[in-house]
This record gives structure tokens, sequence and C-alpha cells, in this order.
């Protein structure tokens, strides 16, 4: 392999414009030299954004070609499976965006297909390369607020997740789109397993919006128990429109440790007294997670060149998956849910 790694972008949308951009501006050691997208539109502004000009409609046709080294998987939830396969039997690397799957069946598959083909898989959280949450990370297991006792998560998103998002058929709804972050954070944080969670979740925007889907909701709240003992919870609100929110709380045996806070910069305007204090807030997550999206592509690279596991893989996305589905589980028969039910079952 050369020493530019060549990388084909799947899905041309804002996850793969954000992922475009780390590489093109950030990235030297790699380059998005192809693009899939199978709405036209989206495959030329793309394409003419980062100046690819390998544009395929599928990803099949871009394998035929099969001139680049990895592909960066952005395109809806329930294509990842079937796309993350195809792309590691052709030996190609896979950066697979959150959520990793629908099933741990179909996210066992994954997994199976990256080893026997003996390339690496990466899963798109990019919060543990975030400077403010690796540095906390680093923080906690130095010891500097003693052993973790509680956590708790947020993610507010601004706006209404795309139509196929409010389907859990498709999507496994909003505590896979807008939290898979949150289960991530909690399990890395806390340094253990979920064991049992419990969830109750409400739908105030949706009927407004002309969300017509079953069991949508735009609220929700998990209680999560961990297997050694410690407690935690995930707040997710979405559409929230305030802006785009995500912090962090860990309450250890000797301290407590915040991570992030709502207002998207250390500028505070007073133009009169009405109006009182104004500060700027993060308006998308692109602009909350900026140097995270760079670092975790720039580890990405650095593992296909060196041949390092990725300190993010598919064992890591499985249990977010898993997660998840305890989570929706719990909403759906209103009661708290072991792991160990949805494991079994997968």
């Amino acid at each position: 392999m050369s020493d530019l790694t060549r990388i084909c972008l799947v899905g041309g949308g804002r996850a793969a414009r954000v992922h475009g951009h780390s590489l093109t501006s950030h990235v030297p050691a790699a380059a998005p030299v192809a693009l899939v997208d199978a709405a036209p539109d989206v495959l030329r502004a793309t394409g003419d954004l980062f100046g690819i000009t390998r544009r395929f409609e599928s990803l099949e046709a871009a394998l035929a070609w099969g001139a680049f080294d990895a592909v960066v998987i952005t395109t809806p939830t329930f294509t990842h499976a079937e796309l993350a396969i195809m792309a590691a039997d052709a030996g190609k690397h896979v950066f697979l965006e959150k959520p990793m799957a629908l099933t741990l069946e179909a996210c066992d598959r994954i997994i199976a297909a990256t080893e026997r083909n003996h390339v690496i898989l990466q899963l798109g959280f990019m919060r543990r390369f975030d400077p403010e949450f690796a540095a906390a990370a680093a923080r906690i297991e130095a010891g500097e607020i003693g052993q973790p006792m509680m956590i708790k998560s947020l993610t507010h998103g601004p706006g209404l997740p795309p139509a196929w998002a409010h389907d859990l058929k498709t999507s496994n709804g909003m505590l896979a789109e807008v939290n898979s972050h949150d289960w991530d954070c909690v399990r890395w944080l806390m340094g253990s397993n979920p064991e049992r969670v419990y969830v109750e979740v409400a739908n105030f925007k949706g009927a407004a919006r002309g969300v017509e889907a079953e069991h949508f909701y735009d609220n929700a709240l998990v209680s999560i128990r961990f297997e050694n003992g410690s407690l935690g919870s995930i707040s997710g609100v979405c559409p929230c429109d305030y802006g785009y929110d995500a912090r962090v709380e860990i309450v250890g045996e000797k301290g407590i440790m915040q991570i992030g806070e709502l207002k998207g910069q250390a500028v505070v305007v007073c133009v009169d007294r009405d109006h009182g204090l104004v500060t700027p807030i993060y308006r998308r997550w692109p602009e909350r997670f900026a140097w995270g999206y760079i670092r975790e592509m720039e580890h990405f690279v650095d593992c296909i060149q060196t041949g390092a596991q990725p300190r993010v893989g598919g064992e890591d996305g499985r249990w977010a998956v898993a997660g998840v589905l305890a989570g929706t589980k719990s909403f759906l028969e209103a009661r708290p849910v072991l792991l160990r039910e949805v494991m079994a079952g997968a």
C-alpha cells in the first residue's frame, strides 16, 4: 500500500461531509478518492465539494473499480450490515458510523467479516477522541475523583431526525440515532458493562410535526445499573429546538467531574438591562465535536498504516446496540430489562 490511504465515502450526507472535511483539511496521510450515494444530487454536490471525481450509485460499482483502501460508511442504520460486510469481504478497512446495526446478530456478522478478512473495523464514537472527553477519561483512570459511583449523560439534538429514523423497524428509534454516543460514553467512562436498564419515553412534538410512526418518541430517560454496582442515567431529547447539547457528569467516591457545558463559546454579551447576559451555544453537532471527528479519522488512518487495532471497535458498537435493544424492550414492556435478556437472543 502507498503512503496515502485512499478512502471511499459511502453515503454523501451530513456525516459524510464532516468526515470528508476532516480527511481533506486535517489528515494529510489520507484522501477521499471515491464517493457512493444513490441520490444523484447528493452525489454531485458532495463530490464537487471535495473534488472527488470517482462517483458511484452503489458500493458494488465502487468495489468493481476498487482503487481504494478503506470505506467510511455513513448511510442509514438499516444498510450498515450489508455494506460493511461487502466492503470487508472485498478486503477494505471499515469505518462505520453509529449505530453499528439494528440487531446483535448483524453486529456479529460485521465483526466476523472484518476478522476473517483481516481488516480494521472502527466505530464512529467520536467522543472518545474529543479533547475534553479524552482528558476526563484519563483523569478518571488516574483516580482523581476516586471510584466512579454514578454517571449522568445527555444528548439533546435541535432538529427532527430524518423520516426513516422515526420508525423503530428501520432505526431502533432515538435511543439509537441520538443516544448511541451516550450508551458508549457511560460504559467507557464507568469502566463497566450495563447490567440492567429501565426506560421511560414520551412524545411531545411528533404530532405537530407530522410524525405518524408507531412508538415514536422525542424524549427518553434511561436508568442504568452497571455490572460493578455503579449507577447511570441517559437523557435524550430530539428535537429540543434550542441547540445541540451534550454533557456528562461523573460522581466519584472522592469528587465530581463535569464534561462539557451548554454554552458554545467563552463569550458573554450584555446589550441592555432588558435582555441580560447572552452567550452563544452550539447550534449543531459538527461544531460541538469538531476535533473529535478530526482525531477519530486520524486514528483510523493511523491504524490502517501501522496495523494497530482501533481504540473503539466492533465490541464497543455491539454493547451500544445491546443497550438500545434492552432500553426499547424496557419501555415497550414497561419494566426493567436485564442486558442478558437481549444478549441471549442474539
